[in-house]
Protein backbone atom coordinates (compact mmCIF):
# COMPACT_ATOMS: atom_id res chain seq x y z
CA UNK A 1 0.00 0.00 0.00
CA UNK A 2 1.71 3.12 -0.99
CA UNK A 3 0.45 6.10 1.51
CA UNK A 4 0.29 8.64 -1.56
CA UNK A 5 -2.82 6.50 -2.74
CA UNK A 6 -4.59 7.26 0.97
CA UNK A 7 -6.60 10.47 1.37
CA UNK A 8 -5.43 12.92 4.38
CA UNK A 9 -7.18 12.23 7.31
CA UNK A 10 -8.36 14.54 9.61
CA UNK A 11 -6.53 14.80 13.03
CA UNK A 12 -9.84 14.50 15.01
CA UNK A 13 -10.78 11.53 12.76
CA UNK A 14 -7.85 9.88 14.13
CA UNK A 15 -7.73 10.66 17.08
CA UNK A 16 -11.31 9.46 17.44
CA UNK A 17 -10.87 6.18 15.77
CA UNK A 18 -7.95 5.03 18.09
CA UNK A 19 -9.24 6.39 21.31
CA UNK A 20 -12.19 3.62 20.14
CA UNK A 21 -10.22 1.00 20.69
CA UNK A 22 -9.98 -1.54 23.25
CA UNK A 23 -6.74 -1.30 25.26
CA UNK A 24 -6.11 -4.90 23.61
CA UNK A 25 -6.40 -3.73 19.66
CA UNK A 26 -4.39 -0.58 20.72
CA UNK A 27 -1.29 -2.47 21.76
CA UNK A 28 -1.85 -4.45 17.89
CA UNK A 29 -1.95 -1.05 16.24
CA UNK A 30 1.42 -0.40 15.26
CA UNK A 31 1.05 -4.32 13.47
CA UNK A 32 -2.21 -3.85 12.39
CA UNK A 33 -0.92 -0.44 10.21
CA UNK A 34 2.04 -2.75 8.94
CA UNK A 35 -0.10 -5.42 7.83
CA UNK A 36 -2.35 -2.84 5.99
CA UNK A 37 0.34 -1.13 4.40
CA UNK A 38 1.71 -4.55 2.39
CA UNK A 39 -2.61 -4.52 1.32
CA UNK A 40 -3.24 -3.50 -2.18
CA UNK A 41 -5.05 -0.26 -2.67
CA UNK A 42 -7.05 1.22 -5.36
CA UNK A 43 -8.91 4.60 -5.93
CA UNK A 44 -11.91 4.81 -7.26
CA UNK A 45 -13.05 9.06 -7.55
CA UNK A 46 -13.50 9.82 -4.00
CA UNK A 47 -12.95 6.68 -3.07
CA UNK A 48 -10.29 4.53 -1.88
CA UNK A 49 -10.45 1.18 -1.21
CA UNK A 50 -8.21 -1.00 0.54
CA UNK A 51 -8.43 -5.11 0.21
CA UNK A 52 -7.72 -5.96 3.67
CA UNK A 53 -8.41 -9.83 3.01
CA UNK A 54 -9.62 -11.59 -0.03
CA UNK A 55 -13.10 -11.09 0.82
CA UNK A 56 -13.35 -7.87 3.05
CA UNK A 57 -12.51 -4.59 1.58
CA UNK A 58 -11.89 -1.44 3.55
CA UNK A 59 -13.29 2.45 2.08
CA UNK A 60 -12.08 5.70 2.70
CA UNK A 61 -14.19 8.19 1.29
CA UNK A 62 -12.44 12.35 0.73
CA UNK A 63 -15.37 13.93 -0.98
CA UNK A 64 -13.49 16.73 -0.35
CA UNK A 65 -10.25 15.53 -1.24
CA UNK A 66 -9.90 14.42 3.10
CA UNK A 67 -11.13 12.79 5.28
CA UNK A 68 -13.23 14.60 7.60
CA UNK A 69 -15.46 12.23 9.45
CA UNK A 70 -15.02 8.75 11.81
CA UNK A 71 -18.03 7.87 9.38
CA UNK A 72 -16.22 8.55 5.96
CA UNK A 73 -13.64 5.35 7.10
CA UNK A 74 -16.09 2.14 6.13
CA UNK A 75 -14.92 -1.72 6.77
CA UNK A 76 -16.67 -4.79 5.84
CA UNK A 77 -15.23 -7.25 8.57
CA UNK A 78 -17.33 -8.87 10.88
CA UNK A 79 -15.97 -6.75 13.75
CA UNK A 80 -16.66 -2.99 12.19
CA UNK A 81 -17.47 -0.68 13.19
CA UNK A 82 -15.24 -1.74 16.23
CA UNK A 83 -12.75 -3.57 14.38
CA UNK A 84 -8.72 -2.53 13.91
CA UNK A 85 -8.42 -1.70 10.59
CA UNK A 86 -10.44 1.80 10.60
CA UNK A 87 -8.00 3.05 12.88
CA UNK A 88 -4.94 1.79 11.21
CA UNK A 89 -6.21 3.04 8.10
CA UNK A 90 -6.38 5.96 9.48
CA UNK A 91 -3.10 6.28 11.67
CA UNK A 92 -1.32 4.99 8.10
CA UNK A 93 -2.61 8.14 5.93
CA UNK A 94 -1.26 11.48 5.98
CA UNK A 95 -2.62 14.25 8.31
CA UNK A 96 -5.16 16.61 6.65
CA UNK A 97 -3.69 19.88 7.09
CA UNK A 98 -3.64 23.46 5.23
CA UNK A 99 -1.18 22.90 2.20
CA UNK A 100 2.37 25.30 2.80
CA UNK A 101 2.08 27.94 0.47
CA UNK A 102 -1.73 27.52 -0.53
CA UNK A 103 -3.33 31.05 -1.06
CA UNK A 104 -6.81 31.64 0.01
CA UNK A 105 -9.36 33.07 -2.64
CA UNK A 106 -10.05 36.49 -3.06
CA UNK A 107 -9.76 38.41 0.41
CA UNK A 108 -12.73 39.85 1.96
CA UNK A 109 -13.32 43.53 2.52
CA UNK A 110 -12.17 43.16 6.08
CA UNK A 111 -8.97 40.68 5.15
CA UNK A 112 -8.24 43.24 2.24
CA UNK A 113 -8.05 46.18 4.41
CA UNK A 114 -4.99 47.65 5.56
CA UNK A 115 -5.14 47.15 9.49
CA UNK A 116 -6.66 43.42 9.10
CA UNK A 117 -3.16 42.38 8.59
CA UNK A 118 -2.84 39.62 12.10
CA UNK A 119 -2.80 43.45 14.35
CA UNK A 120 -1.41 42.26 17.98
CA UNK A 121 -4.00 42.32 20.65
CA UNK A 122 -3.99 44.89 23.52
CA UNK A 123 -0.95 44.56 25.38
CA UNK A 124 -2.32 43.23 28.49
CA UNK A 125 -4.65 40.77 26.87
CA UNK A 126 -4.01 37.33 28.10
CA UNK A 127 -4.58 33.81 26.73
CA UNK A 128 -8.00 32.96 27.50
CA UNK A 129 -8.81 29.30 30.15
CA UNK A 130 -9.95 27.20 26.73
CA UNK A 131 -6.29 28.12 25.01
CA UNK A 132 -4.03 27.43 28.42
CA UNK A 133 -5.75 24.49 28.76
CA UNK A 134 -5.40 23.42 25.52
CA UNK A 135 -1.28 24.90 25.66
CA UNK A 136 -1.74 22.26 28.71
CA UNK A 137 -2.87 19.73 26.67
CA UNK A 138 -0.32 20.01 23.91
CA UNK A 139 2.16 20.00 25.75
CA UNK A 140 1.79 16.67 27.62
CA UNK A 141 1.36 15.22 24.26
CA UNK A 142 4.45 16.33 23.22
CA UNK A 143 6.24 15.11 26.75
CA UNK A 144 4.88 11.78 26.24
CA UNK A 145 6.57 12.00 22.33
CA UNK A 146 9.84 12.83 23.51
CA UNK A 147 9.55 10.66 26.65
CA UNK A 148 9.08 7.68 24.20
CA UNK A 149 11.23 8.67 21.45
CA UNK A 150 10.52 8.30 17.88
CA UNK A 151 11.57 4.30 17.92
CA UNK A 152 8.94 4.60 20.47
CA UNK A 153 6.13 6.78 19.64
CA UNK A 154 3.67 4.53 18.08
CA UNK A 155 -0.06 5.44 16.58
CA UNK A 156 -1.31 5.54 20.06
CA UNK A 157 0.96 8.17 20.99
CA UNK A 158 0.54 9.80 17.65
CA UNK A 159 -2.90 10.20 17.93
CA UNK A 160 -2.85 11.71 21.52
CA UNK A 161 -0.87 14.61 19.78
CA UNK A 162 -3.10 14.74 17.19
CA UNK A 163 -6.31 15.14 19.28
CA UNK A 164 -4.22 18.03 21.26
CA UNK A 165 -3.52 19.58 17.92
CA UNK A 166 -7.07 19.39 17.40
CA UNK A 167 -8.18 20.69 20.79
CA UNK A 168 -5.81 23.46 19.98
CA UNK A 169 -7.63 24.67 16.73
CA UNK A 170 -10.89 24.58 18.30
CA UNK A 171 -9.67 26.76 20.98
CA UNK A 172 -8.09 29.07 18.46
CA UNK A 173 -4.05 28.36 18.20
CA UNK A 174 -3.78 27.25 14.64
CA UNK A 175 0.38 27.84 15.00
CA UNK A 176 0.50 25.34 18.06
CA UNK A 177 -2.17 23.06 15.93
CA UNK A 178 0.24 23.34 13.27
CA UNK A 179 3.35 22.32 14.88
CA UNK A 180 2.09 19.59 16.72
CA UNK A 181 1.17 17.83 13.38
CA UNK A 182 4.38 18.66 12.29
CA UNK A 183 5.54 16.25 15.42
CA UNK A 184 3.40 13.75 14.00
CA UNK A 185 4.68 13.69 10.36
CA UNK A 186 8.34 13.91 11.28
CA UNK A 187 7.72 10.94 14.10
CA UNK A 188 5.66 8.59 10.73
CA UNK A 189 8.69 9.45 9.04
CA UNK A 190 11.46 8.81 10.88
CA UNK A 191 9.64 5.25 11.95
CA UNK A 192 9.19 4.52 8.48
CA UNK A 193 12.83 5.29 7.43
CA UNK A 194 11.43 7.82 4.98
CA UNK A 195 14.73 9.39 3.17
CA UNK A 196 13.34 12.27 3.43
CA UNK A 197 13.69 12.34 7.32
CA UNK A 198 16.10 14.56 8.88
CA UNK A 199 16.83 14.16 12.86
CA UNK A 200 17.36 17.71 13.09
CA UNK A 201 14.26 18.72 11.88
CA UNK A 202 12.17 16.25 13.81
CA UNK A 203 14.54 18.30 16.88
CA UNK A 204 13.57 21.71 15.53
CA UNK A 205 9.90 20.68 15.36
CA UNK A 206 9.61 18.98 18.91
CA UNK A 207 11.42 21.97 20.30
CA UNK A 208 8.70 24.34 18.42
CA UNK A 209 6.11 22.77 19.80
CA UNK A 210 6.72 22.24 23.33
CA UNK A 211 8.11 26.02 23.04
CA UNK A 212 5.09 27.78 22.50
CA UNK A 213 2.81 25.92 24.59
CA UNK A 214 5.35 26.51 27.17
CA UNK A 215 4.98 30.35 26.42
CA UNK A 216 1.95 30.51 25.80
CA UNK A 217 0.61 30.90 29.40
CA UNK A 218 2.63 33.64 30.13
CA UNK A 219 2.25 35.69 26.38
CA UNK A 220 0.65 38.83 26.24
CA UNK A 221 -0.09 41.74 22.84
CA UNK A 222 2.33 40.81 20.57
CA UNK A 223 3.88 37.62 21.50
CA UNK A 224 0.43 36.07 22.08
CA UNK A 225 -0.52 37.23 18.93
CA UNK A 226 2.23 35.44 17.18
CA UNK A 227 1.65 32.06 19.27
CA UNK A 228 -2.02 32.19 18.51
CA UNK A 229 -1.21 32.39 14.71
CA UNK A 230 -4.07 32.71 11.98
CA UNK A 231 -6.35 29.92 10.05
CA UNK A 232 -6.09 32.45 7.01
CA UNK A 233 -2.65 34.07 5.92
CA UNK A 234 -4.19 38.40 5.42
CA UNK A 235 -3.82 39.54 2.07
CA UNK A 236 -3.35 43.56 1.98
CA UNK A 237 -3.74 45.25 -0.78
CA UNK A 238 -0.46 46.44 -2.81
CA UNK A 239 -1.59 48.27 -5.83
CA UNK A 240 0.05 47.78 -8.96
CA UNK A 241 3.70 45.52 -9.20
CA UNK A 242 6.28 45.38 -11.61
CA UNK A 243 8.48 42.46 -10.82
CA UNK A 244 11.35 40.73 -12.05
CA UNK A 245 11.89 36.74 -11.82
CA UNK A 246 14.91 35.40 -9.69
CA UNK A 247 14.38 31.62 -9.38
CA UNK A 248 12.24 28.72 -9.10
CA UNK A 249 12.70 26.10 -6.48
CA UNK A 250 10.93 22.66 -6.41
CA UNK A 251 8.89 22.00 -2.91
CA UNK A 252 8.87 18.28 -1.60
CA UNK A 253 7.32 17.87 2.14
CA UNK A 254 7.63 15.49 4.48
CA UNK A 255 3.78 16.00 4.66
CA UNK A 256 3.08 15.08 1.37
CA UNK A 257 3.27 18.40 -0.12
CA UNK A 258 5.22 19.13 -3.13
CA UNK A 259 4.83 22.01 -6.09
CA UNK A 260 7.16 25.15 -7.20
CA UNK A 261 7.14 27.99 -5.50
CA UNK A 262 9.06 31.22 -7.97
CA UNK A 263 10.88 34.23 -6.23
CA UNK A 264 10.40 37.72 -7.74
CA UNK A 265 11.44 41.39 -6.92
CA UNK A 266 10.14 44.60 -7.43
CA UNK A 267 12.72 47.55 -8.06
CA UNK A 268 13.51 48.33 -4.39
CA UNK A 269 14.34 44.51 -3.76
CA UNK A 270 11.73 43.37 -2.17
CA UNK A 271 10.89 39.93 -2.54
CA UNK A 272 7.29 38.13 -3.69
CA UNK A 273 6.46 34.85 -4.10
CA UNK A 274 4.24 33.01 -6.36
CA UNK A 275 3.63 29.24 -4.96
CA UNK A 276 1.67 26.37 -6.49
CA UNK A 277 1.97 23.50 -3.92
CA UNK A 278 -0.77 20.97 -3.23
CA UNK A 279 -1.12 17.26 -2.25
CA UNK A 280 1.78 15.10 -4.28
CA UNK A 281 5.28 13.63 -4.15
CA UNK A 282 8.57 14.14 -6.72
CA UNK A 283 6.88 13.54 -9.79
CA UNK A 284 4.70 16.81 -8.53
CA UNK A 285 7.55 18.93 -7.69
CA UNK A 286 9.91 18.01 -10.69
CA UNK A 287 6.82 18.87 -12.75
CA UNK A 288 5.18 21.66 -10.84
CA UNK A 289 7.85 24.42 -12.71
CA UNK A 290 5.88 23.55 -16.34
CA UNK A 291 2.47 24.99 -14.57
CA UNK A 292 0.56 27.92 -15.78
CA UNK A 293 1.29 30.36 -12.71
CA UNK A 294 -2.12 30.94 -10.85
CA UNK A 295 -2.16 34.54 -10.65
CA UNK A 296 -4.50 36.44 -13.11
CA UNK A 297 -4.75 36.00 -16.82
CA UNK A 298 -1.06 35.14 -17.66
CA UNK A 299 -0.08 32.19 -19.11
CA UNK A 300 3.21 32.01 -17.73
CA UNK A 301 5.36 28.82 -16.01
CA UNK A 302 6.89 28.58 -13.17
CA UNK A 303 9.90 28.70 -15.45
CA UNK A 304 9.29 31.13 -17.93
CA UNK A 305 8.57 33.55 -14.61
CA UNK A 306 12.04 32.96 -13.11
CA UNK A 307 13.51 34.64 -16.09
CA UNK A 308 10.89 37.23 -17.12
CA UNK A 309 8.81 39.53 -15.29
CA UNK A 310 5.46 40.17 -14.65
CA UNK A 311 3.28 43.57 -14.26
CA UNK A 312 0.46 43.00 -11.39
CA UNK A 313 -2.31 45.15 -11.01
CA UNK A 314 -4.69 44.99 -7.74
CA UNK A 315 -2.20 42.99 -6.08
CA UNK A 316 -2.65 41.45 -2.96
CA UNK A 317 0.23 40.43 -0.57
CA UNK A 318 0.46 38.19 2.32
CA UNK A 319 3.06 39.18 5.10
CA UNK A 320 5.29 37.04 4.11
CA UNK A 321 5.69 38.61 0.57
CA UNK A 322 3.37 35.81 -1.25
CA UNK A 323 1.23 36.57 -3.88
CA UNK A 324 -2.74 36.39 -3.93
CA UNK A 325 -4.40 35.31 -6.86
CA UNK A 326 -7.81 36.61 -5.98
CA UNK A 327 -10.40 37.48 -8.84
CA UNK A 328 -9.34 40.81 -9.00
CA UNK A 329 -6.18 40.51 -8.95
CA UNK A 330 -4.47 41.04 -13.10
CA UNK A 331 -1.40 40.23 -14.72
CA UNK A 332 0.22 40.20 -17.88
CA UNK A 333 4.09 39.01 -19.15
CA UNK A 334 6.71 41.56 -18.92
CA UNK A 335 10.51 42.08 -19.65
CA UNK A 336 12.86 40.36 -16.88
CA UNK A 337 16.22 41.47 -15.74
CA UNK A 338 19.41 39.42 -16.02
CA UNK A 339 21.07 39.26 -12.35
CA UNK A 340 23.83 41.47 -13.21
CA UNK A 341 21.66 44.60 -14.61
CA UNK A 342 18.92 46.80 -12.92
CA UNK A 343 17.41 46.06 -10.55
CA UNK A 344 18.07 42.88 -9.42
CA UNK A 345 21.84 43.59 -9.28
CA UNK A 346 21.09 45.79 -6.49
CA UNK A 347 20.51 42.51 -4.58
CA UNK A 348 24.03 41.32 -4.53
CA UNK A 349 25.56 44.56 -2.98
CA UNK A 350 24.09 44.53 0.04
CA UNK A 351 27.13 43.03 2.09
CA UNK A 352 26.97 39.71 3.24
CA UNK A 353 26.94 40.04 6.41
CA UNK A 354 23.33 42.67 6.75
CA UNK A 355 22.04 39.47 4.76
CA UNK A 356 22.90 36.57 6.87
CA UNK A 357 21.75 39.25 9.88
CA UNK A 358 18.07 39.67 8.33
CA UNK A 359 18.22 36.07 7.95
CA UNK A 360 18.91 35.33 11.43
CA UNK A 361 16.46 37.70 12.48
CA UNK A 362 13.38 35.89 10.99
CA UNK A 363 13.34 37.57 6.90
CA UNK A 364 13.09 35.15 4.35
CA UNK A 365 16.39 33.52 4.88
CA UNK A 366 17.41 34.09 0.72
CA UNK A 367 21.43 35.12 0.77
CA UNK A 368 23.00 36.78 -3.06
CA UNK A 369 26.20 35.92 -2.69
CA UNK A 370 29.43 36.53 -5.84
CA UNK A 371 31.59 33.45 -4.92
CA UNK A 372 34.48 31.74 -6.69
CA UNK A 373 34.33 28.07 -6.48
CA UNK A 374 37.00 26.30 -5.07
CA UNK A 375 37.11 22.77 -4.72
CA UNK A 376 35.10 20.51 -2.06
CA UNK A 377 34.87 18.92 1.44
CA UNK A 378 33.62 15.99 2.91
CA UNK A 379 31.23 16.11 5.89
CA UNK A 380 29.34 13.61 8.20
CA UNK A 381 26.27 14.63 6.33
CA UNK A 382 27.96 14.44 2.81
CA UNK A 383 30.17 16.45 0.29
CA UNK A 384 30.04 20.02 0.11
CA UNK A 385 31.08 22.89 -2.28
CA UNK A 386 33.55 25.08 -1.06
CA UNK A 387 33.22 28.37 -2.61
CA UNK A 388 35.12 31.78 -1.18
CA UNK A 389 33.23 34.70 -0.81
CA UNK A 390 34.04 38.21 -0.12
CA UNK A 391 37.65 36.33 1.33
CA UNK A 392 35.56 34.09 3.50
CA UNK A 393 35.10 30.44 3.23
CA UNK A 394 31.69 29.39 2.07
CA UNK A 395 30.16 25.50 2.41
CA UNK A 396 27.24 24.96 -0.26
CA UNK A 397 25.32 22.04 0.50
CA UNK A 398 22.24 20.43 -1.57
CA UNK A 399 18.77 22.23 -0.91
CA UNK A 400 16.82 19.11 -0.73
CA UNK A 401 18.72 15.32 -0.97
CA UNK A 402 15.54 13.44 -2.74
CA UNK A 403 17.45 11.66 -5.46
CA UNK A 404 14.35 12.78 -7.86
CA UNK A 405 15.39 16.63 -7.74
CA UNK A 406 19.05 17.17 -9.93
CA UNK A 407 20.40 19.28 -6.54
CA UNK A 408 22.82 16.78 -5.56
CA UNK A 409 23.83 16.05 -9.62
CA UNK A 410 24.15 19.32 -10.19
CA UNK A 411 26.29 20.55 -7.25
CA UNK A 412 28.50 17.44 -8.18
CA UNK A 413 29.37 19.03 -11.31
CA UNK A 414 29.39 22.45 -10.05
CA UNK A 415 32.63 21.02 -7.84
CA UNK A 416 34.61 20.19 -11.41
CA UNK A 417 34.45 23.84 -12.46
CA UNK A 418 36.41 24.84 -9.98
CA UNK A 419 37.79 28.39 -10.35
CA UNK A 420 34.71 29.97 -11.78
CA UNK A 421 33.20 33.43 -10.30
CA UNK A 422 29.59 32.69 -10.04
CA UNK A 423 26.75 34.73 -8.98
CA UNK A 424 24.44 32.62 -6.54
CA UNK A 425 21.41 32.40 -4.72
CA UNK A 426 21.27 30.19 -1.50
CA UNK A 427 19.09 29.71 1.69
CA UNK A 428 21.15 30.07 5.00
CA UNK A 429 21.97 27.13 7.18
CA UNK A 430 22.41 28.37 10.69
CA UNK A 431 25.74 26.37 12.31
CA UNK A 432 29.30 27.42 13.21
CA UNK A 433 30.62 27.53 10.13
CA UNK A 434 29.62 29.76 6.88
CA UNK A 435 27.19 27.37 5.39
CA UNK A 436 24.14 27.64 2.93
CA UNK A 437 21.79 26.01 0.52
CA UNK A 438 22.48 26.39 -2.63
CA UNK A 439 19.38 26.94 -5.07
CA UNK A 440 20.10 28.71 -8.03
CA UNK A 441 23.07 29.82 -9.84
CA UNK A 442 24.80 31.42 -12.75
CA UNK A 443 25.50 29.63 -15.70
CA UNK A 444 29.24 28.32 -15.22
CA UNK A 445 29.87 29.20 -19.01
CA UNK A 446 26.82 31.21 -20.82
CA UNK A 447 27.06 34.71 -19.46
CA UNK A 448 23.74 36.22 -18.73
CA UNK A 449 21.89 32.63 -18.45
CA UNK A 450 21.05 31.11 -15.36
CA UNK A 451 20.13 27.80 -13.55
CA UNK A 452 17.76 27.02 -11.03
CA UNK A 453 19.39 23.93 -9.43
CA UNK A 454 16.37 22.23 -8.13
CA UNK A 455 14.40 22.17 -11.77
CA UNK A 456 17.35 22.19 -14.32
CA UNK A 457 19.56 19.71 -15.01
CA UNK A 458 23.71 20.59 -16.20
CA UNK A 459 25.69 18.74 -18.39
CA UNK A 460 29.15 17.80 -18.36
CA UNK A 461 28.95 20.05 -21.76
CA UNK A 462 27.48 22.89 -19.57
CA UNK A 463 30.84 23.11 -17.75
CA UNK A 464 33.86 25.92 -19.30
CA UNK A 465 36.41 24.87 -21.41
CA UNK A 466 39.02 26.37 -19.17
CA UNK A 467 38.88 27.15 -15.17
CA UNK A 468 41.39 28.19 -13.03
CA UNK A 469 44.49 25.95 -12.89
CA UNK A 470 45.69 26.70 -9.35
CA UNK A 471 45.43 23.89 -7.07
CA UNK A 472 42.13 23.49 -4.92
CA UNK A 473 42.19 24.87 -1.65
CA UNK A 474 42.05 23.13 1.31
CA UNK A 475 38.67 23.75 3.31
CA UNK A 476 39.79 25.72 6.47
CA UNK A 477 40.47 23.74 9.80
CA UNK A 478 36.93 23.96 11.69
CA UNK A 479 37.58 25.92 14.79
CA UNK A 480 34.49 24.90 16.74
CA UNK A 481 33.19 25.07 20.12
CA UNK A 482 32.25 21.57 21.68
CA UNK A 483 28.15 22.67 21.34
CA UNK A 484 27.79 18.89 19.97
CA UNK A 485 28.54 17.22 23.17
CA UNK A 486 24.98 18.98 23.96
CA UNK A 487 23.39 18.86 21.08
CA UNK A 488 24.10 15.05 20.50
CA UNK A 489 22.06 14.08 23.79
CA UNK A 490 18.87 16.51 22.51
CA UNK A 491 19.04 14.51 19.22
CA UNK A 492 19.59 11.42 21.23
CA UNK A 493 16.52 12.17 23.18
CA UNK A 494 14.03 12.73 19.89
CA UNK A 495 15.06 9.18 18.58
CA UNK A 496 15.32 7.21 21.68
CA UNK A 497 13.78 9.03 24.56
CA UNK A 498 14.53 9.13 28.46
CA UNK A 499 15.66 5.67 28.41
CA UNK A 500 18.88 5.97 26.08
CA UNK A 501 20.05 9.58 28.67
CA UNK A 502 19.28 7.59 31.43
CA UNK A 503 22.23 4.56 31.98
CA UNK A 504 25.11 5.68 34.09
CA UNK A 505 27.74 5.98 31.58
CA UNK A 506 25.75 8.45 29.31
CA UNK A 507 28.43 11.21 28.47
CA UNK A 508 29.48 11.28 32.05
CA UNK A 509 32.50 13.38 30.63
CA UNK A 510 30.91 16.02 28.73
CA UNK A 511 29.63 17.97 30.99
CA UNK A 512 33.69 18.88 32.37
CA UNK A 513 34.62 19.61 29.03
CA UNK A 514 31.74 21.82 28.43
CA UNK A 515 32.52 23.76 31.29
CA UNK A 516 36.02 23.61 30.37
CA UNK A 517 35.80 25.49 26.88
CA UNK A 518 33.85 28.13 29.04
CA UNK A 519 30.23 26.61 28.32
CA UNK A 520 29.56 26.31 31.82
CA UNK A 521 25.76 26.70 30.90
CA UNK A 522 25.82 23.86 28.98
CA UNK A 523 27.50 21.90 30.92
CA UNK A 524 24.93 22.56 33.76
CA UNK A 525 22.26 22.26 31.37
CA UNK A 526 23.56 18.78 29.95
CA UNK A 527 24.00 17.93 34.06
CA UNK A 528 20.42 18.38 34.14
CA UNK A 529 18.79 16.66 31.27
CA UNK A 530 21.19 13.12 32.03
CA UNK A 531 19.44 13.86 36.09
CA UNK A 532 15.97 14.04 34.55
CA UNK A 533 16.72 11.28 32.05
CA UNK A 534 17.75 8.96 35.19
CA UNK A 535 15.04 10.45 37.81
CA UNK A 536 13.10 7.06 38.62
CA UNK A 537 11.56 6.65 42.21
CA UNK A 538 10.57 3.37 43.62
CA UNK A 539 8.24 2.33 45.93
CA UNK A 540 8.41 0.84 49.49
CA UNK A 541 8.10 -2.93 47.62
CA UNK A 542 11.45 -1.37 45.16
CA UNK A 543 8.94 -0.93 42.17
CA UNK A 544 9.56 1.54 39.61
CA UNK A 545 7.19 4.69 40.15
CA UNK A 546 5.77 6.47 36.85
CA UNK A 547 8.57 8.55 35.44
CA UNK A 548 7.54 12.36 35.66
CA UNK A 549 7.72 13.56 31.89
CA UNK A 550 7.31 17.08 33.07
CA UNK A 551 10.77 17.65 34.56
CA UNK A 552 12.35 15.63 31.64
CA UNK A 553 10.22 17.57 28.76
CA UNK A 554 11.14 20.97 30.74
CA UNK A 555 15.19 19.54 31.15
CA UNK A 556 15.17 18.80 27.36
CA UNK A 557 13.53 21.96 26.12
CA UNK A 558 15.63 24.38 28.05
CA UNK A 559 18.75 22.30 26.53
CA UNK A 560 17.50 22.62 22.84
CA UNK A 561 16.44 26.00 23.52
CA UNK A 562 20.53 27.11 24.50
CA UNK A 563 21.67 24.96 21.79
CA UNK A 564 19.74 26.85 18.92
CA UNK A 565 20.52 30.24 20.51
CA UNK A 566 24.59 29.67 20.71
CA UNK A 567 24.52 28.32 17.07
CA UNK A 568 22.45 31.25 15.87
CA UNK A 569 25.53 33.38 17.66
CA UNK A 570 27.77 31.49 16.37
CA UNK A 571 26.59 31.55 12.89
CA UNK A 572 26.22 35.59 13.38
CA UNK A 573 30.32 35.10 14.39
CA UNK A 574 31.01 33.12 11.43
CA UNK A 575 29.44 35.48 8.98
CA UNK A 576 30.91 38.70 10.46
CA UNK A 577 27.11 39.34 11.44
CA UNK A 578 24.84 40.72 13.97
CA UNK A 579 21.70 39.00 14.97
CA UNK A 580 20.11 41.58 16.48
CA UNK A 581 20.51 43.98 13.90
CA UNK A 582 19.20 41.80 11.79
CA UNK A 583 15.94 41.19 13.73
CA UNK A 584 15.13 45.35 13.97
CA UNK A 585 16.40 45.22 9.88
CA UNK A 586 13.14 42.52 9.56
CA UNK A 587 10.84 44.56 11.59
CA UNK A 588 11.73 48.02 10.05
CA UNK A 589 10.89 45.85 6.44
CA UNK A 590 7.40 44.95 8.14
Amino acid sequence: MSQDLLPPVSPSVTAELVEALSPRLRKRLDAGIAKLAARPVVRDGDTVRIAVDDDTDLELHAPEGAVTSAGAIRCGCLLAPDCLHRAAAASAAPVAEDAPGSAPAQPTADEASPTADGASPPGDETAAPAQLAAARVVYDAAAAVLEAGADGSGAVLQAELLRAAHTARLAGLPRVAAAAVSVVNGVRAARSADPAHRLPDLADALRTVLGMAHRLPFATGRDLAELRGSVRQPYTPDGSLRLYGLFSEPVLTTTGYAGAVTWTADAEGRLYTVSDVAPGGPGRATGAADRTVRIGDTALTHRELSRAGLAVSGATVSPTGRLGAGAGVRAVRASGAAWSADPLDRLWTVPVAEQVARALGGGHGLLFLDVTLTGTVREATGDRLLADCVGRTVRLAVAHDDPALPYRDNLRLLAAARGSRLRVVARLAPGPLPRALLLAAEHPARAGERVDLGLDRLQHADLPTTTATAAPAPAPPADEAPLHLLRRRVHQAVSGGRRVLGFPDSGAGDGGRLRRVGLATAGELLGELRSAAADRSRDAFGRLLPADPGRFANAWLAAAVYTDEVERALCAAAWGADAEVGAELVATSR
